[in-house]
Formats: structure tokens, sequence, C-alpha cells
């Protein structure tokens, strides 16, 4: 892909996935904008995306805390200041709350939901402003096999990530006119720490005989935000090696 020029904003850029989606786009000439609200995580990313030399675009970055709406409209205001286009956002921070039901505050579950639904319609809705006025972009909204299966004490996670699903179908729809198209991305185990210390029953429970990497779903994210997939709205892509489709039973 060709992304000089392009602008492409990225949600909890300071680690995990979202660290690799921030230094595959700027290793492909794109323009990043990161936020975290780990300052010092988001100063390594930034770093290491200036590190790699005078042909990768230097990224704009800024703490951000997402349970937080007036942050969330100041820095796009502070966005507007920076440049004045956006042709990607990615949500993709998210956090979770593993704790029993019968113990889950009703301030621990609405800081859940605040950061990873409440924001990623906040990040799109002003993302989506700023899209209109350059003639379109894409959104990319980052769920998780979660979604449409769970484990005990993940109400919260689940809840926000399956919001974010019709969330993505109900923006793809508002924004269509604006040219702008909205997808998200349901990740399954997708491991972001030492690879070499899984264990082979880790692979083997994949249909593809592996465990996911974060540059699994940066491929995917550059497919939704190629200009030229300008047909590919409202829908959910499943990347889990399979594992949502394997019939498990217990002998």
């Amino acid at each position: 892909m060709d992304m000089d020029k392009q602008v492409v904003l990225i949600t909890g850029a300071g680690s995990g996935i979202g660290r690799a989606l921030a230094l595959a786009y700027a290793e492909q000439g794109a323009r990043t904008v990161l936020v975290d609200r780990n300052k010092d995580k988001l100063d390594e990313t930034a770093q290491l995306i200036q590190s790699a030399g005078q042909d990768h675009p230097q990224p704009l970055y800024r703490e951000l805390d997402l349970s937080d709406a007036s942050a969330i409209e100041a820095f796009f205001v502070w966005l507007r200041e920076q440049t004045d286009r956006l042709d990607a956002l990615i949500n993709n921070a998210g956090l979770g709350a593993w704790k029993s039901v019968y113990d889950l505050s009703v301030e621990e579950w609405d800081y859940v939901i605040n950061t990873n639904l409440r924001a990623s319609f906040l990040c799109a809705r002003e993302s989506a402003k700023l899209m209109r006025e350059s003639g379109g972009g894409s959104i990319v909204n980052i769920a998780s096999t979660r979604a449409i299966m769970s484990e005990p004490n993940s109400e919260a996670y689940a809840a926000s990530k399956g919001g974010i699903l019709s969330l993505t179908h109900a923006l793809a729809a508002t924004l269509g006119p604006d040219g702008i198209r909205v997808n998200a991305i349901s990740p399954g185990w997708i491991e972001t720490g030492d690879y070499g210390q899984l264990r082979p029953e880790d692979h083997q429970q994949h249909l593809a005989g592996r465990v996911g990497k974060p540059e699994d779903i940066a491929r995917a994210c550059f497919y939704f935000t190629d200009p030229a997939n300008d047909f590919v709205t409202g829908t959910n892509l499943v990347i889990d090696g399979g594992m949502t489709r394997k019939m498990i039973y217990i002998e």
C-alpha cells in the first residue's frame, strides 16, 4: 500500500497490538497520530518510530485517558491544530475488569464501558467530522471474540466488545453517505508477550496451528483502511486462527 500523506489515528498505541499497529503504519509511510493513557509507554512507541529513520514520518502523540469524555473532545481540538485531515481511525484501546459479577462495582463497570465503548463512539464521531471535510475515510473498531463467547467474570469487557460490534454497523449506515467506511476486527488470542514461551498445546488448539501475532491484526487493518476497498463496510472480521469454529468435547 502507498500510505504517503495518509494520517492515521491509533488509540492504545503504547503497547501490545496498538504499538504494533503504530509501527506497521509508520513503516508503510503513514503519518501516525498516537494516544495512550500511559505516557511512558506512549513515548517509547513514538521513539521507536522516530529512531527508524528519516523515511518514516514523525508521529504526533499525546497522553489521553479515554474514559474521560471531555479529554477526548479536547484532544480533537488539539488534533485540528496539528493537521487538516484524517484518513483513518483505529479504535484499539481497551481494558477489562476480571472479577466476579457479585463483586463488580458500578464504578468498575462504568470505567470499562466508558473506556472501551463510549470512547470508541466519541473518537469515531470526532474523527468522522475531520474525514467528512477531506472527502471520506475509514474507521476500524477493534472488538474481540469475547463479544460472541465468554469465560466467567468477564461481563463488563464482553458487554463493551459486543456494543462495539453493534456500534460498527450503525456507524457504517450513518456515515456511508459521507464516504466513511466503518468495520470491526475481532481478534482471538493474539500474543503480545514472549511468543517463544508459548506451549505446543497453545498452538494446537487453533485450527491454523498457531497462536496469533499483532502483525496479523495490522495486515487486516491495512485492508480495511485501503481506500481501494471502498465496497467493504459494516462488517466484522474474526481473526482467531479458527478457534471459535473449533468444536471441543471433553472425552
